[in-house]
């Protein structure tokens, strides 16, 4: 899927991914000509960033 798509996919706005992806901490995407996204490596990468509490997540995002 195209960056809009996967941005209302994963609830992010089409900048963070963006931003994500330039720095290597965005799911996995295809570049040819244009940037695509897999359903399965955005799933993926959801699953990775889940957490428990918010405490977590605060370590979570200061990691990245």
């Amino acid at each position: 899927m195209d960056p809009k798509n996967a941005s209302v996919y994963c609830g992010l706005s089409v900048k963070t991914l963006a931003m994500k992806r330039c720095n290597g901490t965005g799911p996995k995407f295809v570049k040819l000509g244009r940037v695509f996204y897999y359903r399965d490596d955005l799933d993926e990468w959801l699953q990775r960033s889940r957490v428990v509490s918010t405490a977590q997540a605060q370590q979570a995002a200061a990691a990245e």
